[in-house]
């Protein structure tokens, strides 16, 4: 069955949609001159002032080379410098290619070597420069642009940085291969206009590991991005444009808070409140002081707002609006949030591949238990045979979930046969499990790879998990298979718990009786006391994984 939302338009655009990115901020800086743009730690910045401040980076990076196509990395957490330096690469004629600062040596040459990078943009900290600057010497990259951190503080703070912070500033060399972000956006003398073509050149460079593991860049067009962030804009009605406020914690060089949150924010000309991490005791505070109307985020963001917010008096009541993403809602953490805000948490669903938004859940419309809502407008989702993917299958039944659409990357960099692996007459294959009922919402099942094969029977842990969540006393669930002599596999559940609350294993197992067939029940449950997470808060399934087949292969 093909689920159509809309119809997509010849080329995947919209009619009137900004050409490129740079477009989509340039409209924002006209129509809202004055509006606060960025917030960070008491510092502004309005949209005049971002607009300035990207032409002037853009004919910085020009003067150091960037033309169309070449590749600059960002290698920042969430401060203004990264919304700067984003759209003047863009504006230069760039591809921003995104690095997380998270990144040991390794990972961020090795990535650095694959993209082509010859330019990375940083922040002048001990704990992110000295492995960027690594690179210089063993990768292909030539230059960096060193930002400082306390060029973004107001006073007094930024003299308390440098009085109390010194020793986690890094000491920067004075040669040609560094340049001050002072200098970079020294010249008032505006970019020289750079032509492109939405459709073909590529804005960013996402690096994932996509359905194989193997790190990959997505080549995420102009067109690509803009579509994708016209599609949430569509979605989102109960939103005024210039007078929103936006709490920025996910990181926004991944590609859920750049769409939904930097670019949405873009879009409808919203302030960014810029958070560099996620701590419970902070974000509240924020909350309460600044009052954002929106806050895109993952569940274990809103699974600990939840703890924290129930045992003392905060106000959350500013916040109109959420988006969840990343990994799958539990129906228990969306009502409990819903309850102590009173907003609307709605989840959506996508991939690095497409943008990434696929689906979301009505902001004004029903909210399905389980479901990761309706398709985005100009997108078709079709629901494949796991066993014969060339047959697409009709309403209700379970397959892959493979997605066409404007937001759909160009494919995967210098990698092709990779990019003809995942594409399947022009659809693409998200390896994601999943359904579409009767009225056109999206349920998704588990991903392909995760699926447990038990006595010949796949058992998706997703339904495990949410199991699980109806225990009271469950704070986080995950779910794996391990290796079982007599079913082949068996699902093994690891928990964490609610503060002030207790639970044995035993205990767990015999409440899930009431919710799954004995097929499905856990052959273990291990409660811990935190659960393994990805730089942008996910529960990471993949370390549970490698833990257990590393116990394995000790005992063999």
């Amino acid at each position: 069955m093909l689920i159509k939302n809309d119809e997509v338009h010849g080329q995947g655009r919209q009619a009137g949609a900004p050409r490129t990115m740079t477009d989509l901020l340039e409209a924002a800086v006209a129509r809202f001159p004055d509006r606060p743009a960025t917030h960070f730690m008491g510092h502004s910045l309005t949209y005049r002032e971002l607009g300035n401040l990207v032409a002037r980076a853009a004919r910085g990076f020009q003067m150091l080379g960037v033309r169309r196509g070449t590749r600059v990395g960002i290698c920042l957490p969430n401060v203004p410098y990264y919304v700067v330096c984003y759209f003047a690469i863009l504006k230069a004629g760039g591809t921003v290619v995104n690095f997380n600062p998270l990144y040991v040596e390794r990972e961020l040459e090795r990535q650095i070597e694959d993209s082509g990078t010859q330019i990375m943009v940083t922040l002048d900290v001990e704990r992110i420069y000295p492995k960027v600057a690594s690179a210089l010497d063993r990768t292909c990259l030539e230059r960096i642009v060193v930002c400082p951190m306390r060029g973004i503080l107001p006073f007094p703070k930024d003299m308390l940085f440098s009085l109390f912070k010194s020793a986690e500033l890094a000491k920067i060399p004075d040669d040609l291969r560094h340049v001050s972000f002072a200098r970079l956006t020294s010249d008032p003398t505006e970019p020289k206009p750079v032509e492109l073509d939405p459709q073909v050149d590529v804005a960013v460079l996402q690096y994932t590991g996509g359905t194989t593991g193997t790190p990959k860049g997505a080549m995420l067009t102009h067109a690509n991005l803009v579509a994708n962030v016209g599609q949430v804009v569509e979605r989102v009605t109960n939103l005024v444009p210039g007078q929103e406020r936006a709490l920025l914690i996910l990181p926004l060089f991944h590609v859920f808070a750049m769409t939904s949150g930097m670019n949405f924010c873009i879009a409808i000309g919203a302030e960014m409140i810029l958070l560099p991490r996620f701590d419970v005791a902070e974000v509240l505070a924020t909350i309460g002081k600044l009052k954002p109307t929106l806050f895109p985020g993952v569940p274990t963001i809103y699974t600990a707002l939840n703890s924290a917010a129930s045992q003392g008096k905060h106000d959350l009541s500013s916040i109109k609006f959420c988006i969840s993403g990343g990994a799958p809602l539990p129906v228990e953490v969306r009502a409990r949030f819903e309850q102590l805000t009173g907003c609307k948490l709605v989840e959506g669903y996508g991939l690095t591949e497409a943008s990434p938004v696929v689906s979301c859940n009505p902001v004004d419309g029903e909210i399905k238990a389980g479901s990761v809502g309706t398709i985005m407008p100009r997108t078709i989702v079709e629901i494949r045979s796991l066993d014969d993917p060339k047959r697409i299958l009709p309403l209700g039944e379970k397959g892959e979930v493979c997605v066409r659409g404007p937001q759909v990357m160009a494919g995967y960099w210098n990698r092709p046969a990779e990019t003809e692996a995942t594409f399947i007459d022009g659809a693409l294959r998200t390896g994601d499990v999943g359904y579409v009922d009767e009225d056109g919402y999206l349920f998704l099942v588990d991903r392909i790879k995760d699926v447990i094969l038990c006595s010949g029977y796949n058992v998706y842990p997703r339904v495990i998990e949410e199991a699980l969540y109806q225990h009271k006393a469950v704070a986080e669930a995950l779910v794996i298979g391990i290796a079982d002599t007599y079913r082949g596999q068996a699902p093994k559940a690891f928990v964490t718990l609610r503060a002030e609350t207790s639970a044995t294993p035993d205990e767990l197992l015999q409440f899930l009786k009431g919710y799954l067939s004995p097929i499905e029940m856990p052959k273990l449950i291990e409660i811990r006391t935190s659960l393994p997470k990805t730089a942008v808060g996910k529960l990471d399934r993949k370390v549970l994984v490698e833990e257990e087949q590393s116990r394995q292969n000790a005992a063999a």
